[in-house]
């Protein structure tokens, strides 16, 4: 991440903040909590791809 480029570490934190939804989503025994939270890791990761290109070392989900 560079500071002339702030659009790219905002990209990334979204990045970060959905893999981390991910990684809550398979723990949640909930299977409604499961799928809000797997809904949101994408949106976020969707966000970050038109913010900053596309993800840098995270699995596209298909």
């Amino acid at each position: 991440m560079s500071a002339t480029d702030p659009s790219r570490g905002s990209a990334q934190q979204m990045r970060q903040k959905a893999q981390e939804m991910e990684q809550a989503a398979q723990r949640a025994s909930d299977p409604q909590e499961r799928q809000r939270l797997q809904d949101k890791a994408r949106k976020l990761r969707e966000q970050s791809e038109q913010q900053g290109g596309p993800s840098e070392g995270l699995d596209p989900m298909v």
